[in-house]
């Protein structure tokens, strides 16, 4: 069978797939998304939900447990026992109270949206992750549906040379009527995608592969054009554009820690906790100032500090919201890929989680444990900045009712996240998350 008769062949084939539509709400066409996870579970006393006073078992931090001069924003207030802990962080005119690991990241107070008291019903590392990304607690080991980002590349993405870039950010393709064109790209770190790309010239020259793969995408959209069903042949073509600038050299350079040091100089490369992690960062303002990403997700942190908490725990913290800084300032000054005049951070939007918190009081090891109360934080122009929504009891950090949903009165949780994040962009939340509402409060 020559090529032009498997393309033929292919017109049948399409008749029997699925239709999925192309359609996209005309307000996202040119939007960009960035997910990232706080792995390990962090304090949130110390940044989202500051307590900094004795009361049930809370055991706030003091300069007694904690190292405070890797803390910049730590400042002393004197406990009634004459211990000294932290006072709270808020500048003029910020209406949420942080702890001192919020680090450089309150300097945008104005654009956060923070999120407290999310109800986890978890206290498992893996359950708790997937319930954040997901909506879904795991089903006997295995994750239930798609990640947060599968679902909005499946609406938005299946155009993007890469629709899901993954660095340990735990991404799943779960589910029916998804694009398989959408199935996230997870690597352990960006580089690792450099030395797939490469190819030898030993052979073929990267001209003769980009004529190759230019005539094969034509002749998929001319078959597409006389097709009935033309959305397996388009979605060949699109995958042989793709194709094309993923082997071009120019590309490659996206991928190469070097190149994105030197074209994104405003990350710090060698933050104690978070040198890593800037890579990623940077790698998300590259790509999506090439347009060549929907959806980059990530991980930030190591907050499983069951040993000596406080030592390490706000300055693991200060690194993390440190970078989301600068990722923020990066986005501010890249200019948008498709439209003139907008700034890249006008149509990016971010969302960090966690899988859930830390207990109020310390262990016998200096550090804290498992808790099922959490926080998120989303910084997006979709939703209301300068803004905390929802809490956690006085006495001891579990999730309070944070409105009355459809049943009544309860906490906020998870999938309620997603699903107000999905409807920011005009996407149908029940296709989706299962279990959540969306929460208009939140949105701008």
């Amino acid at each position: 069978m020559n090529r032009r008769s498997f393309f033929s062949s292919l017109i049948a084939l399409g008749a029997a797939a699925p239709i999925l539509s192309s359609a996209k709400p005309a307000s996202a066409e040119d939007e960009f998304f960035i997910f990232i996870h706080g792995t390990g579970g962090w304090d949130v006393t110390l940044w989202a939900d500051p307590r900094n006073e004795r009361r049930g078992i809370i055991d706030p931090a003091t300069t007694l447990n904690t190292d405070t001069g890797l803390v910049r924003l730590w400042q002393d207030q004197t406990l009634d026992d004459d211990e000294q802990t932290f006072k709270i962080v808020q500048p003029a005119g910020c209406k949420i109270p942080f702890g001192p690991g919020i680090g450089k990241l309150v300097e945008h107070a104005d654009r956060l949206t923070v999120i407290n008291g999310l109800a986890m019903n978890t206290v498992s590392h893996p359950d708790g992750t997937a319930f954040s990304a997901t909506g879904r607690h795991l089903v006997g080991g295995r994750v239930a549906t798609s990640s947060i980002d599968t679902m909005i590349a499946n609406e938005l993405g299946r155009d993007r040379t890469f629709p899901i870039v993954s660095v340990s950010f735990p991404s799943s393709f779960v589910g029916d009527g998804l694009d398989r064109r959408v199935v996230p790209l997870r690597v352990g770190s960006i580089n690792a995608i450099t030395r797939v790309l490469a190819r030898s010239e030993k052979w073929e020259t990267m001209a003769d592969r980009d004529a190759v793969t230019a005539l094969l995408s034509a002749e998929a959209r001319e078959l597409a054009s006389r097709s009935h069903h033309p959305d397996v042949l388009e979605g060949m073509a699109v995958q042989y554009d793709a194709l094309r600038k993923m082997l071009g050299g120019e590309l490659q350079q996206v991928f190469a820690p070097g190149a994105l040091r030197n074209a994104q100089s405003g990350f710090d490369y060698k933050a104690r906790f978070g040198r890593d992690h800037a890579i990623n960062a940077a790698f998300a303002v590259e790509a999506m100032k090439r347009n060549l990403v929907r959806c980059v997700g990530f991980t930030l942190g190591g907050f499983d500090t069951h040993q000596t908490n406080y030592k390490n725990q706000a300055a693991i913290q200060q690194d993390t919201f440190d970078c989301v800084a600068d990722l923020v300032r990066a986005l501010d000054a890249a200019p948008h890929p498709t439209r003139a005049g907008h700034k890249l951070s006008e149509h990016t939007h971010i969302l960090v989680m966690s899988e859930f918190c830390r207990t109020p009081q310390i262990n016998v090891n200096g550090g804290r444990d498992h808790y099922p109360n959490n926080s998120a934080l989303v910084i997006s122009p979709r939703f209301k900045g300068n803004l905390v929504f929802g809490k956690a009891d006085s006495e001891q950090l579990l999730p309070a009712n944070a409105k009355a949903f459809a049943l009544g009165p309860r906490p906020i949780a998870p999938p309620d996240v997603l699903a107000t994040f999905l409807s920011a962009f005009g996407i149908d939340h029940g296709r989706y998350v299962r279990d959540g509402e969306v929460v208009p409060e939140l949105l701008a």
